[in-house]
C-alpha cells in the first residue's frame, strides 16, 4: 500500500462509504421543525454504524444537501461549524476514520472542520487549476490550504484532491490533459488522488484512472460510480474507492443507506484482496 493510505487505512484498497448529511443550518433546504440538527447527527450516526457494520474502511462525511451551493470563501461559519459537530458524532460512534468534504470546493472551511472534529482528510474538488461549477468559475485553492495547514499545526489532515472534477466544465484548461492535471496535482502538494466519471454516480473509465497513475506516484481513488459490477474491474487498477450512490437505496444518493447492498460490494472487495 502506499504511505498515506497505510498511514490511514488498515486494508488494501481501502473502500469510504459517504455520509450525506441532511440540510445544514442556513442552507435553503434547513427546516429544524422537521430536522433540526439533533436529527441530522442522529441519522448521521445511524448511517456511519450501518457502514461500518457492512465493512467499509472509511467514511467521508459532506453536507450534499446544502444544495445550491456557495463555493470557497463564500461558505459561512455556520456551515464549518454544523459540520465539525456532526462528524465528531460520527467520529465517536464507530472504529474507522473519517473524513470530510464541503461543498462546494470549501477546503478552508473542512480543514478547520477537521482539526476541530479530528478527521484525518479532506477532499478538495479544486486544488490547482480552475472548472466551470455549478457556482460558477471555482478556481484552485490549494495554495491557501497549504499555508493553512501550516498556521493550525494540523499536517496529520491529508489532502485528497480530485484531477477533472466531476459536475462541471474544465474548458479553460482544454490545452491540459487529465493526465497533466493529474501531475499539477501531485506538483502542488496533493497527497492522494481521486478520479471520477462526469458526475455523481457516473463511473470513470479503467483507462482514465490508468493514464493519471502512469503519470504520478501518489494512490488514486475512484470518486463516483463505482458499483458490484464494475468493482473488480475499476479495482484492479485504483487503490481504492469513495461509494456513495451505490450503498444508496435504488443507487440514488438521496435514499437511505442499504446494509445489504454495502455487504455485497464489500464481498466483492474481500475478494479482490484475498487474490492480491
Amino acid at each position: 500500500m502506499n504511505s498515506v493510505l497505510d498511514g490511514i487505512f488498515t486494508h488494501q484498497k481501502p473502500i469510504i462509504g459517504m455520509i450525506h448529511l441532511r440540510p445544514l443550518p442556513g442552507s435553503p433546504l434547513y427546516d429544524p421543525a422537521s430536522m433540526g440538527m439533533d436529527q441530522i447527527i442522529a441519522t448521521a450516526v445511524e448511517e456511519a454504524k450501518i457502514l461500518q457494520s457492512a465493512g467499509v474502511d472509511g467514511l467521508q462525511v459532506e453536507n450534499i444537501w446544502d444544495y445550491p451551493y456557495l463555493k470557497d470563501q463564500q461558505i459561512g461559519h455556520e456551515t464549518s461549524t454544523a459540520l465539525a459537530v456532526a462528524a465528531r458524532k460520527v467520529i465517536e460512534a464507530v472504529d474507522i476514520p473519517v473524513g470530510l468534504n464541503c461543498h462546494l470546493n470549501g477546503g478552508a472551511s473542512s480543514l478547520a472542520a477537521a482539526v476541530a472534529c479530528g478527521a484525518k482528510w479532506i477532499r478538495v474538488f479544486e486544488f490547482v487549476n480552475a472548472y466551470v461549477s455549478h457556482a460558477g468559475i471555482t478556481e484552485g485553492i490549494g495554495a491557501r490550504l497549504a499555508r493553512m495547514r501550516v498556521q493550525l499545526q494540523a499536517k496529520e489532515v491529508k489532502f485528497f484532491c480530485d484531477v477533472n472534477v466531476k459536475h462541471g466544465s474544465h474548458y479553460m484548461i482544454h490545452d491540459r490533459t487529465v493526465m497533466d492535471q493529474a501531475k499539477d496535482n501531485e506538483d502542488e502538494g496533493a497527497e492522494v488522488l481521486i478520479v471520477t466519471g462526469f458526475e455523481t454516480g457516473k463511473a470513470p473509465t479503467a483507462d482514465k484512472v490508468r493514464a493519471c497513475k502512469e503519470h504520478v506516484h501518489l494512490p488514486v481513488l475512484l470518486g463516483s460510480g463505482t458499483t458490484t459490477q464494475n468493482a473488480r474491474e475499476l479495482l484492479s487498477v485504483a487503490d481504492g474507492a469513495i461509494v456513495g450512490s451505490w450503498f444508496k437505496t435504488d443507487n440514488n444518493w438521496k435514499n437511505p443507506v442499504e446494509y445489504q447492498r454495502t455487504r455485497a460490494f464489500m464481498e466483492q472487495v474481500e475478494l479482490l484482496r484475498e487474490e492480491l
